[in-house]
């Protein structure tokens, strides 16, 4: 086991191979889109990468990555592991990388996809549930009707060079209580503008007279080796707190559900907070059902034995 705050070119490639394997045998993604993000622009955030290779070669077959941000925060951990390397322990070697690096911070770690040999590595070593992201889908079959906003309200969508600073603003207070959303800086965004799927005319902003207060930002999956069609994401879907409670947010809900259907689009995902209820009525009003969930799983103590 091998750790840094870099990685070679070669090993970025070797990781990215075994995630794709990963999503090929499980039907989930291991590593999310900020931990792709990490491996793209790796060096730009606190993140230690750990890395396990074959033994007797130097191919890499597991992979984990720290991601440390603020240093009174926890630090967060994702990994992944070869399927053709599973079951050897490898899993628990990763995540004894994790603890050691870690060091005095509080440790939570995701599990995608909520598999049992998660849970069983996770009680083994220590850790709690404390946190599940659901996601949920919804199919596009009858047509979704374009929403008339109040008069007071305007919808346009996103100007790139002109409103990010503002949107950063109405982010940080709509997820002020949200741990990775909340904390979306510039940088963080830019990364997110350049990425191939980003597409500004995807991007609704609500505004009532000139101050930003809500925002609905779609994103679209291309086929891959899990869906055979593309696929359309409520990617982020936030309101100001002051406009929060006048309906804005099922208004941009179907604002973005409405351009993802004009786009061919059939099948629509998001992902929702377990405990957020409001959110939940809302989804499962429109027609959406809970089809995977990831896991947080945090350690109980940091001096917890490592036996």
């Amino acid at each position: 086991m091998t750790g840094g705050e870099r990685l070679t070119a070669a090993e970025r490639t070797q990781v990215e191979a075994v995630d794709r394997a990963a999503l090929l045998a499980d039907g989930v993604a291991a590593l999310d889109d900020q931990a792709r993000l990490d491996l793209q622009y790796d060096g730009t955030a606190p993140v230690r990468h750990l890395v396990a290779r074959a033994p007797g070669d130097d191919a890499v077959v597991g992979y984990a990555a720290l991601r440390l941000g603020a240093e009174t925060g926890p630090a967060v951990g994702q990994l992944v592991v070869d399927p053709r390397y599973r079951g050897n322990g490898l899993g628990t070697q990763l995540v004894r990388s994790l603890i050691q690096e870690a060091g005095s911070r509080r440790l939570r770690v995701w599990a995608h996809g909520d598999h049992p040999a998660a849970r069983r590595l996770a009680e083994r070593l220590g850790f709690v549930r404390m946190r599940e992201l659901r996601q949920l889908r919804a199919t596009l079959d009858a047509p979704v009707p374009a929403p008339t906003p109040t008069p007071d309200l305007t919808l346009r969508t996103f100007r790139v060079g002109q409103d990010e600073d503002a949107w950063l603003a109405v982010n940080a207070a709509a997820f002020r209580d949200h741990p990775e959303q909340g904390a979306l800086t510039a940088a963080d965004l830019a990364q997110r503008m350049v990425q191939p799927w980003f597409d500004p005319a995807g991007f609704f902003l609500a505004e009532r007279g000139a101050r930003l207060v809500g925002f609905h930002w779609t994103k679209v999956h291309p086929a891959n080796s899990t869906d055979s069609d593309a696929v359309g994401e409520v990617y982020v879907l936030g309101v100001h707190p002051d406009a929060q409670g006048l309906g804005l947010g099922k208004t941009l809900t179907m604002v973005g559900l409405h351009s993802l259907q004009r786009r061919g689009l059939s099948t629509v995902m998001l992902y929702v907070e377990s405990d957020n209820a409001a959110a939940l009525a809302l989804y499962q009003r429109l027609g959406f059902s809970h089809v995977s969930s990831d896991v947080m799983y945090e350690r109980r103590s940091p001096a917890d034995s490592l036996t």
